[in-house]
């Protein structure tokens, strides 16, 4: 009997053992996101729950970075040897890393099923002909409408607004017809105006901002603002949101380029405003390009066993198949998926209900298609550059500056930087 015990409990210890081992031998992902808790908490939690059901042999570690620390604790963790599986990057931060060598091609990764995300998705991640991303979320703007004052300007809230050039022209009658600022256009970000605008930044290595069209472009807005239609409550600021939704929601703005969460607010705040709210896609311009495109996407660090490497790109294609993407979007209610069949899905088809909320994200997921992220990359001392831009742009904008001279001084500085 005492041997028997003794070989119960040796077979006891070795089943504990092997159930130990096969724990150990888990490939472990350590994937980290850009300020998303606590609000995607319940998310994520499912993302691990139904990936580690499905794959057994994975464990999946959510790591949650607070934005102003994220490159710091990247690059210590990279340095160190431990960089995460997976990486959260926006597309400057995507570039920028791409560049250091730290991340790994997803060209053949993929293979034929690029072809389930949208093309302009897999362009704004692609840096000399290699993907370096798999698209995740993205955002876009919509034009929001206050119909009240569109109507005593005389106006259809519901006639389509084609260009930048139509919004300015509405914003002046508005203000001339009601004593309203039609429009708060975001002037911090004037090198993505200038973008959408089909009017380049940089060519062979030099500043052609200073071009005739681009004037012109500053002199229509200066027009704009001499006739008191643009609001100036942060008109130059790099993120005029909260400004646009305080006007807009106080009937002191009568249109607003913004994402689609700021119907919600409207809502909340102003309800009569929002009764009458009238919501379009924000206008494409000449470059059929979506303005307000932030695309997020998920990067696999170089360096990684190659277990936990291959490992590693089906987990990114699993956050990014069509229906992580649409249970991501449904999460936030104002993103957009970037796979072709998410947005088919009925959740971005009107319903007979729906309000200001809901036509936000209808209007927003017709043009998504032609989202763009529009932002500059692959140049030294972006930050300072672009400061300078918006600076003389404000100097010809309120009149301090003659429109050419500004952008010629703008375009001076940036040719001595990029020397």
């Amino acid at each position: 009997m005492k041997a028997a015990r003794l070989t119960l409990a040796g077979l006891s210890l070795l089943a504990c053992g092997l159930a130990a081992s096969a724990h150990a031998e888990k490939i472990k992902l350590e994937f980290w996101t850009d300020s998303l808790q606590p609000t995607f908490n319940g998310y994520f939690a499912n993302v691990k729950k139904t990936y580690e059901a499905q794959h057994p042999n994975v464990e999946v570690q959510w790591v949650d970075v607070f934005n102003d620390s994220f490159e710091t604790k990247l690059n210590a963790a990279i340095a160190a040897g431990k960089p995460p599986a997976l990486v959260n990057h926006d597309v400057p931060r995507l570039f920028k890393y791409a560049q250091k060598g730290t991340l790994i091609p997803l060209n053949a990764a993929l293979g034929a099923d690029k072809a389930a995300y949208l093309p302009n998705a897999l362009a704004d991640l692609s840096f000399g002909g290699k993907l370096y991303g798999l698209p995740w979320y993205n955002n876009i703007n919509v034009l929001v409408i206050n119909g009240e004052l569109f109507k005593k300007a005389g106006l259809d809230p519901k006639h389509p607004v084609a260009s930048l050039e139509d919004e300015l022209r509405l914003a002046k009658i508005i203000k001339a017809k009601t004593g309203v600022p039609g429009l708060l256009p975001q002037l911090g970000q004037i090198d993505g105006i200038m973008l959408g605008q089909g009017l380049p930044l940089i060519q062979n290595g030099k500043a052609v901002f200073n071009s005739p069209k681009h004037v012109a472009l500053i002199r229509q807005l200066a027009d704009a603002y001499r006739a008191g239609a643009l609001a100036k409550d942060n008109l130059f600021a790099d993120d005029n949101y909260q400004a646009s939704i305080k006007l807009y929601n106080s009937g002191r703005l009568a249109m607003m380029e913004t994402a689609p969460t700021a119907a919600r607010r409207t809502q909340s705040d102003a309800r009569s405003i929002y009764a009458t709210t009238v919501v379009q896609p924000a206008p494409l311009g000449p470059t059929k390009i979506a303005q307000g495109g932030y695309l997020f996407s998920w990067a696999v660090s170089k360096g990684l066993p190659a277990a936990t490497e291959q490992e590693a790109i089906k987990f990114a294609r699993f956050l990014t198949n069509d229906n992580q993407q649409l249970a991501f979007s449904k999460v936030t209610g104002a993103t957009f998926p970037s796979t072709q069949k998410a947005l088919t899905d009925s959740y971005f088809v009107k319903t007979a209900a729906g309000g200001a909320i809901e036509d936000s994200r209808i209007q927003g997921a017709k043009v998504a298609h032609n989202i763009r992220t529009l932002v500059l990359t692959g140049v030294p001392n972006v930050a300072d550059l672009k400061k300078n831009l918006v600076d003389n742009v404000e100097a010809a904008v309120t009149g301090k500056k003659d429109a050419q001279k500004a952008l010629d001084d703008a375009a001076a500085f940036w040719n001595r930087q990029l020397k």
